[in-house]
């Protein structure tokens, strides 16, 4: 273990508790985006997300405030 913590560079002793909840809030995003594409990606979901592929575009309906006709 102490190897690989050489290889990545990190002094674990030296490390402060910002230097630690940095390093829990990048394995939280890290974890979170691959829960995303997990989810994006898989088959089961496709009807789901194409249903949804112009809703950006989408603008009909929509109060537009300040817009001239």
């Amino acid at each position: 273990m102490t190897r690989l913590l050489g290889l990545l560079g990190m002094d674990v002793a030296a490390m402060s508790v910002n230097d630690w909840i940095g390093v829990f809030f990048s394995l939280i995003a890290f974890i979170g985006m691959v829960a995303v594409y997990v989810m994006v990606f898989r088959p089961a979901n496709k009807e789901t997300f194409e249903s949804q592929r112009s809703m950006a575009l989408d603008d009909e309906g929509h109060i537009n405030v300040g817009e001239k006709r």
